[in-house]
């Protein structure tokens, strides 16, 4: 039988990042969970994982050892120019909501993801 589990991270500011991550993966902030030093999100279909940040005072300074990927679309999809809109439309509301875009990653001639920063400086992609 498979556990539950919580992805957990470091923040400057957790509040933030719960509500970035949140909009980004269609997450709410988890009802009950009111700590200042601390955020947590979750599915609200109930079956992913939640996701929870602590405040720490350093910032970070290293490339993650661990990162989340957004999977917008198929890579089996057949038309390439649509799952590439797919993904850069999702990059822009990502970035409107304070990403940055890092680089495009492409397969030959078809975008395959584009590596993202998220508020904090946290590397994740988008495919």
């Amino acid at each position: 039988m498979a556990m539950h589990w919580t992805l957990g991270g470091d923040a400057n500011d957790p509040h933030a990042l719960a509500a970035f991550w949140a909009s980004a993966l269609g997450y709410v902030l988890e009802p009950g969970y009111e700590e200042p030093a601390g955020a947590s999100i979750v599915d609200p279909a109930g079956k992913g994982p939640a996701i929870a940040w602590l405040r720490v005072p350093e910032a970070k300074t290293a490339k993650n050892r661990f990162h989340i990927d957004i999977r917008v679309t198929s890579e089996e999809s057949p038309d390439m120019a649509a799952r590439a809109q797919i993904i850069r439309d999702k990059v822009r509301a990502l970035t409107c909501l304070g990403a940055s875009v890092v680089r495009e990653q492409h397969y030959g001639d078809a975008l395959g993801h584009v590596v993202m920063l998220d508020p904090e400086g946290n590397e994740f992609c988008v495919a």
